[in-house]
């Protein structure tokens, strides 16, 4: 089967499994309470320990929260900066990408997350959700924190209802559901398909 146009499909299978990849969204360094910033530490902290990986904007706030709790639990953890230096990341990334091309990234992380989990956030945090929206990515809100997390959960972003915002009440619930809509749920194929076709 072809995806895209001059690519080839996939080789034959094998019987390795790829780890869930989830994307942590939120507050940055400069808008980060500390409780935000903890219950985000906490989300990190419980990826980790659901053996998937954990992947952020490798910056500040509930970027940093994210990696540090992952990284204590001794989990992997990738950041995808805006930056070309790989110095902007902060110090608990195992992984990371140096982009180069701004809040542009904002596609790759979004592109390169099995599901995403809101924790606070902005209007940078809203544009990185609709991305992921977009995709068809499940994406789950954890109330109580802020900002876009509370303004989006049980919402859809648009009129189009691609996937409802799921709310989640604590850490650890928002990565029970995030896991579990991350391997039951393919939300993002007829998405995937319109994009093939248009390529």
């Amino acid at each position: 089967m072809e995806l895209f146009r001059g690519v080839a499909s996939r080789t034959a299978q094998s019987n390795y499994k790829r780890l869930i990849q989830v994307l942590v969204i939120g507050s940055d360094g400069d808008h980060c309470p500390q409780a935000t910033y903890d219950a985000a530490k906490e989300v990190g902290a419980q990826i980790a320990a659901r053996n998937a990986i954990t992947v952020t904007g490798g910056l500040g706030g509930v970027m940093e929260a994210a990696c540090r709790g992952a990284k204590e639990k001794g989990g992997m953890v990738v950041g995808i900066i805006p930056n070309e230096d790989m110095s902007y990341a902060n110090p608990y990334c195992d992984i990371i990408i140096p982009t180069g091309i701004g809040f542009a990234r904002n596609f790759i992380t979004a592109y390169s997350a099995d599901v995403a989990i809101v924790v606070g956030g902005g209007a940078g945090t809203y544009i990185e959700a609709c991305v992921a929206y977009q995709k068809g990515k499940p994406i789950v809100a954890l109330t109580g924190t802020g900002g876009t997390a509370d303004k989006i959960a049980d919402t859809f972003l648009d009129d189009r209802k691609t996937v409802k915002v799921i709310s989640a009440s604590s850490p650890k619930d928002a990565v029970d559901q995030a896991l579990d809509h991350a391997t039951n749920g393919k939300k993002g194929v007829k998405y995937f398909q319109t994009v093939a076709k248009m390529l």
